[in-house]
């Protein structure tokens, strides 16, 4: 990759006003550093209108659904972890504070957590967690009690998963997900104006130790989800409201069927939370903007929505590696 590329590429790890992703992880609760460790996907703010954002992703078949736009490029460093560390994904909208509203109050759906060998192959992603839709609401209207607003937005954005006891050392990706139902009625494949949403982030993993437990067969990203697996087309209204339900364009259930596998047997059966520490970095990143249109690159920097200064440009397509390389030194970029 060319040099002025690489320069692009790492321009792009800040952030400003973006949909949901993890802004930073603590192991044990203890903070890792602000993005440290993850894969921060583009995001589209900048003059040109169009092409690509860092979310959500709605195309099933796109490598988009991997680790989100640019998912490919690694980050600068990876955070170490032994069998039974709990970490805390730190999602976030637009600052790393309480003040932030973690997702849109309108965007209900389930969340979900994968782990796979970094890089990863096919059929390579296990499923170690999720959670969906856990208390119906009765009122018309109203979607009932979701893991992505209930949840997670109203405890600071903290997911929280367990690395599976006894797992081998070795590099691994964990790829966690939140998905949006709120305009989940339809397929992307029929309505592409509309279609669930999804919002997929990686963390970069090494666990060290002595384990043994090596990861089953999994499952693919793209190829996880179709538009007919359950789950991903939902309407998450019409349950409530009879006229609603009388046009509906799926049955109407109470139920919710996450998408995905099973959680595998070999991950913790609860997932508790712990005592965070403080944050150990800044909260709020430098503005950027970066958007893909044509498969080209283009990357900005502005100090308001007036003064835009686009940094450079660069011809993308994902390409992932099929043997792990270590990431680059950090650089400090993050202050």
């Amino acid at each position: 990759m060319h040099s002025s590329s690489l320069l692009l590429l790492s321009l792009i790890q800040g952030h400003a006003l973006a949909h949901t992703f993890i802004w930073g992880v603590f192991v044990n609760g203890v903070d890792q550093g602000l993005f440290k460790g993850i894969r921060t996907p583009a995001y589209n703010n900048g003059p040109n209108s169009g092409g690509y954002s860092n979310s959500p992703v709605k195309n099933l078949t796109s490598i988009d659904m991997r680790c989100n736009v640019l998912g490919d490029i690694q980050a600068p460093d990876t955070i170490k972890v032994v069998p039974g560390d709990v970490l805390t994904f730190d999602w976030h909208h637009d600052y790393r504070n309480d003040s932030d509203e973690v997702i849109a109050s309108s965007h209900h759906g389930p969340s979900l957590v994968y782990i796979s060998p970094d890089p990863p192959t096919e059929d390579s992603f296990v499923k170690i967690w999720h959670e969906g839709l856990y208390e119906e609401q009765p009122a018309p209207l109203e979607p009932g009690k979701w893991s992505t607003t209930s949840n997670l937005a109203k405890n600071g954005g903290h997911m929280n998963v367990r690395i599976p006891a006894g797992l081998k050392a070795g590099h691994y990706l964990i790829r966690a997900e939140m998905i949006g139902l709120h305009e989940g009625e339809v397929s992307y494949l029929k309505n592409p104006i509309r279609g669930a949403q999804f919002y997929p982030n990686c963390v970069q993993i090494e666990v060290t130790g002595d384990g043994d437990v090596s990861l089953p067969e999994g499952v693919s990203f793209p190829g996880a989800y179709d538009y007919d697996t359950p789950g991903v087309v939902y309407d998450i209204y019409c349950s409530t409201d009879k006229k609603r339900a009388a046009t509906a364009t799926v049955p109407c259930t109470t139920t919710y069927p996450i998408p995905g596998p099973t959680v595998w047997s070999g991950a913790w059966a609860e997932t508790t939370s712990v005592p965070l520490g403080e944050v150990s970095a800044p909260t709020k990143a430098t503005p950027w903007s970066t958007w893909i249109k044509s498969s080209v690159v283009t990357s900005a920097t502005f100090t308001d929505r007036k003064s835009v200064t686009v940094v450079g440009t660069s011809t993308y397509a994902a390409h992932w590696s099929e043997a792990y390389q270590t990431p680059a030194a950090a650089s400090g970029r993050w202050s």
